[in-house]
């Protein structure tokens, strides 16, 4: 394999981590700013959907990292 393809999943999986990372921590502070996760109520739906995607970026950068260290 050249290895631009190594060169690329690298750039694949550091996108995929830091973009769970961002959306992970912005769902858990906009939830706390507005009130949702420490309220009287449970918290809607739409934050638990933005934790479970965080959650699926990290596990494909995961993913990606096993088939980069595959490639060498």
């Amino acid at each position: 394999m050249p290895p631009v393809f190594k060169a690329l999943a690298t750039i694949m999986v550091w996108v995929l981590w830091i973009s769970g990372m961002v959306m992970g921590f912005s769902v858990l502070i906009a939830g706390i700013a507005r009130g949702e996760i420490y309220g009287p109520q449970a918290p809607p739906m739409s934050v638990w959907a933005g934790f479970a995607v965080a959650l699926a970026f990290g596990l494909v950068a995961l993913i990606g990292m096993k088939v980069r260290k595959s490639l060498e």
